[in-house]
């Protein structure tokens, strides 16, 4: 058995002195030697420490990890930076992380914990604020886009209904007043192709801002016709393919991968001096990938300052904890992907 009359006066020092809790146990699971750093942190006396096991004094939800990394250490493996939660006397938790070796032929474990508890307090208070941002992010993201909604429906619903309304008028007239002459009537024609012009462009634009399609047919119809409107209006021929499953993105998922597609494509007009484009949904393993890839002039990723665009999607995919990765290289176009976990 070891015994601190073991330890060399250097040891036996250090053992004592360290702020660090150094304890030696055996294989049965009991102290058998601790320094008053164990003592002090723990806040059980001497005696009570050693007539305890120590799995007493672990947090209930540690047990089996720790019951499972000691029995790896007993069989020689060597036990590092191992963290679990200890229950003191009062009640409090106690982080301590452990770096251990088991000494066969003393059939001992020689064990030192560092107190860790004020370095997961800050962390925990850091991911609550992250949380909070997030949540913050996602709450005026939300916002936006019931107000976008609303604006898209005001545009297709009303306006274009009223320009619609004026654009009958002004033919009614044009077919049925016969005081017109010639000059008129091409006005009044004229008068009518605005309107018809003005009428298209209210609806792309209600497209553009919010697609009702997206609520009534979900994102791959969505971005399937936006992929041929874009083909007829840029001269790019730009082509969708899906082998996902859609349910598998909540509406917000589904929001955010139509204007990732949507702020992409426009990148690909403004830039890229692409013939064509390409956009892909797909599932693998447990992830949902978008991808938009085209065989433009490319552009190299580590000397490019990223753009508004760019910039904008990443802070959309960092909303969702995606991953955005850019392969492209001058003169071979480029390849723009999210990655998603599923929901």
């Amino acid at each position: 058995m070891f015994f601190s009359g073991d330890l060399s006066p250097g040891m036996f020092d250090y053992f004592e002195r360290t702020p660090d809790m150094v304890c030696i146990a055996d294989r049965e699971g009991y102290f058998k030697e601790i320094n008053a750093s164990a003592i002090n942190k723990l806040k059980y006396s001497r005696e009570e420490l050693f007539s305890t096991p120590i799995s007493h004094f672990i947090y209930t939800g540690d047990k089996e990890i720790t019951h499972q990394r000691r029995q790896a250490l007993l069989l020689g493996k060597p036990l590092q930076h191992f963290q679990n939660r200890y229950v003191t006397k009062d009640g409090d938790i106690l982080w301590l992380e452990w770096t251990s070796v088991y000494l066969p032929d003393r059939e001992v474990v020689f064990a030192i914990a560092r107190d860790i508890s004020e370095k997961k307090r800050l962390e925990l208070v850091a991911e609550e604020k992250c949380k909070q941002l997030r949540d913050l992010t996602l709450h005026f993201k939300t916002s936006l886009e019931q107000r976008m909604k609303s604006v898209a429906e005001e545009l297709h619903d009303e306006i274009a209904q009223l320009v619609s309304v004026v654009k009958l008028d002004i033919d009614w007239i044009t077919v049925n007043d016969p005081r017109l002459d010639e000059i008129s009537k091409r006005r009044m024609h004229h008068a009518l192709d605005v309107a018809e012009t003005l009428i298209n462009a209210m609806r792309r634009l209600s497209f553009s801002i919010r697609p009702h399609m997206l609520d009534d047919f979900g994102l791959n119809e969505t971005i399937s016709l936006y992929c041929e409107e874009l083909s007829l209006l840029s001269g790019i021929a730009c082509s969708f393919e899906s082998s996902y499953t859609e349910s598998e993105l909540t509406p917000e998922m589904r929001v955010d991968f139509f204007r990732i597609c949507q702020e992409l494509l426009a990148n690909v007009i403004r830039h890229a001096n692409a013939n064509k484009a390409k956009v892909i949904i797909k599932n693998i393993k447990d992830q949902i990938i978008l991808s938009v890839t085209d065989d433009g002039k490319g552009f190299d990723p580590d000397n490019t300052v990223m753009g508004k665009g760019l910039i904008h999607i990443k802070s959309r995919v960092t909303s969702f904890n995606g991953q955005l990765i850019i392969k492209s290289r001058t003169g071979a176009g480029t390849n723009i992907s999210v990655i998603s976990p599923r929901c």
